[in-house]
């Protein structure tokens, strides 16, 4: 236990997670737990109505319900990286490998590339939204998980966005790159574990549209960790991604999902979409210039003893 708590110290805030490193049946287990936590949320979502109306739950009681889902599963991890510290190295969730750049300079190249990425989406999830509701039945779905985003964004700004942009980015973040990708890419190919991550963070959203979206941003949140070890950067994607959605959703007032293809002249529309497509490739190309360490990408190792790399020591 002294051993554990030195290295926390040591380390950084997510420091208590950093000797739990799972494959591919960790990740299940992940999402075992996960789905333990949806329940409890369900469940406190079921007490609560005795005591507010649905909607009072959408607009305040997500501020309880949605970390709550994370909950069972942070538990765990923190429990197996208690006991693996003393045996096995650990892998930070949160290094800063940002090679011939400053911090504030990737933190820019970041913002960019989120918006161009969001950009370059549109028809891709254009298509997916066309091709899914031409099903027999989705387009009811479909209408309805509208209207359930839209009682989730269309509450006070202060209580969506801190769900939605600030919840959301922290606790998914966590469990996806910060902990199922970083056990990944310690066990297989970098490409392999980038996009399995990728694919276990479109399941999590449980719906068709927003998983297609949720596995493109996915690659490209894997990319990103993979290359500089940094959290905090895919929780910037995230938090970029899932503001201006907020805001966005605000603003219009409207609870509807607009995509641009339907929005703007055909010419118009193919211009925007190669420029964010070009805007994109060239903040990976930037991305991609960072040096890597190790084959498992730059993820800082914690050594068993407990002592600093001899690289953190100089710095």
């Amino acid at each position: 236990m002294e051993l554990f708590a030195r290295k926390v110290n040591n380390y950084d805030l997510f420091a208590t997670h950093a000797w739990y490193v799972p494959g591919i049946g960790g990740m299940f287990g992940m999402l075992g737990w996960f789905l333990v936590g949806a329940l409890l949320g369900g469940i406190v979502s079921v007490i609560l109505l005795a005591f507010m109306s649905q909607q009072a739950i959408m607009d305040y009681g997500m501020i309880i319900i949605y970390p709550l889902q994370f909950l069972p599963a942070m538990v765990y991890v923190a429990h197996k990286s208690q006991r693996n510290s003393l045996f096995e190295p650990g892998y930070k969730l949160n290094s800063s490998n940002f090679g011939p750049y400053k911090g504030w300079m990737v933190a820019l190249i970041t913002v960019v590339l989120t918006y161009s990425m969001m950009v370059a989406s549109d028809l891709p999830n254009y298509l997916n939204y066309k091709l899914t509701t031409a099903i027999p039945g989705m387009q009811e779905i479909y209408d309805q998980f509208v209207e359930v985003m839209g009682k989730m964004t269309g509450g006070p700004l202060w209580s969506s966005f801190l769900v939605t942009a600030i919840f959301a980015p922290i606790f998914e973040e966590w469990m996806c790159r910060g902990v199922v990708l970083r056990g990944l890419l310690t066990k297989m190919k970098p490409w392999w574990a980038i996009v399995i991550s990728a694919l276990f963070f479109a399941l999590i959203h449980m719906n068709p549209w927003q998983a297609l979206n949720a596995f493109i941003i996915g690659l490209i949140m894997g990319y990103v960790y993979y290359k500089t070890g940094s959290l905090l950067l895919t929780m910037l994607i995230h938090f970029v991604n899932n503001g201006t959605a907020v805001i966005t959703a605000q603003i219009s007032g409207t609870d509807e999902v607009e995509y641009w293809f339907e929005t703007m002249p055909l010419g118009a529309y193919i211009l925007l979409i190669l420029a964010g497509t070009a805007v994109l490739a060239a903040c990976l190309w930037a991305f991609s210039r960072i040096p890597l360490q190790q084959e498992r990408g730059n993820i800082d190792e914690i050594p068993v003893e407990g002592t600093l790399p001899a690289d953190s020591e100089k710095a």
